[in-house]
């Protein structure tokens, strides 16, 4: 099936099962350049169903494939109580493989502050790491996605995640698993410090995941510290984000094309993929470029109709990644 019949079939479907009322032209456009990578998914880009449990983190494979997406990004919050569960992790990676789909990563969350300060809280951070190392390769996935956020002196805050990554790359060697780090939140959001985290680090199964959107260096406090809370925050200081992905691009084992809100166009409204794009090029970079839709998610917070429902979103992001990578 060619692009624009796909476009076409699936957005019949998608205004059947009334995710969205109407999908935008832009929608309709088709790149006839290839592309100088692959397109994947971040699990994230479906929080809303899988938190409100109309999809089953089971069948992230098959939804990705009705969008002609074969490469996946793993979100462990998903699956929190089976990093450990082989049966499910069995049965997670059969779905992937009868969906003609590649595991990539797995995205970690939660498990403690690996940038801590504090010695013995950071150790149980890295140890907290290792069972998701495990499930990875029990997925065949060839990497985890690690935050190595952490407060006090930048340079101290470095120094601790130079060796907790160092700890988990060890621990990874085992089962060929690398770690890889996303400028994510706080000092992590910083684009030279990040890549000097990995200057400092210095080795092949280090890191970086790059993603376009997350470079708020200085954000307001949480009310609470769960999604509904950091909903609420606002950025009080953004790192520039051209720069910043230029910087990590040396690093970069992966790439997340992140999107909210689009124009008439099927533009982003906060990124200029095409600059994006260009600079990712020139790096020389060639793999994985995973679509990561947040809009939906703010739609079912805030009911503010200018962003398209998940399935929607990741369509309109997909078109947009094809059409600035195309032009790059």
């Amino acid at each position: 099936m060619n692009r624009r019949n796909f476009i076409r079939n699936t957005s019949a479907a998608v205004t059947g099962m009334g995710l969205a009322s109407s999908l935008p032209a832009f929608l309709y456009g088709n790149s006839s350049k290839e592309l100088f990578f692959q397109i994947a998914i971040s699990q994230f880009s479906f929080a809303t169903e899988f938190w409100n449990k109309t999809l089953d983190p089971l069948d992230f494979a098959a939804k990705s494939k009705e969008l002609d997406i074969r490469g996946l990004d793993y979100c462990s919050m998903f699956f929190a109580d089976k990093a450990r569960d082989q049966t499910y992790l069995n049965e997670l990676k059969k779905r992937a493989a009868d969906a003609g789909s590649y595991n990539l990563r797995i995205m970690v969350d939660g498990e403690g502050v690996l940038g801590d300060l504090d010695e013995t809280k950071r150790l149980k951070a890295v140890e907290n790491h290792y069972k998701w190392m495990d499930a990875a390769a029990a997925l065949g996935c060839p990497m985890i996605r690690v935050n190595v956020e952490g407060e006090g002196n930048p340079k101290d805050v470095a120094k601790a995640a130079v060796d907790s990554l160092g700890r988990l790359i060890e621990y990874g060697k085992k089962q060929q698993t690398d770690v890889i780090v996303e400028n994510h939140v706080g000092i992590s959001c910083n684009g030279a410090w990040l890549a000097g985290v990995m200057k400092e680090l210095n080795n092949p199964h280090g890191g970086t995941l790059a993603d376009f959107g997350n470079f708020c260096i200085n954000r307001t406090k949480p009310e609470t510290y769960d999604i509904a809370g950091y909903m609420k925050t606002k950025c009080l200081e953004e790192y520039d984000r051209y720069l910043g992905i230029t910087e990590i691009m040396p690093f970069a084992k992966g790439v997340h094309a992140k999107t909210h809100l689009f124009d008439n166009n099927g533009n982003d409204l906060e990124t200029d993929f095409y600059r994006m794009f260009k600079i990712i090029k020139k790096s020389g970079y060639t793999g994985w470029v995973s679509i990561e839709y947040e809009g939906g998610l703010m739609k079912s917070y805030n009911k503010d109709s200018r962003y398209l429902d998940d399935y929607a979103g990741v369509t309109a992001t997909k078109a947009l990644v094809e059409k600035a990578g195309s032009e790059a």
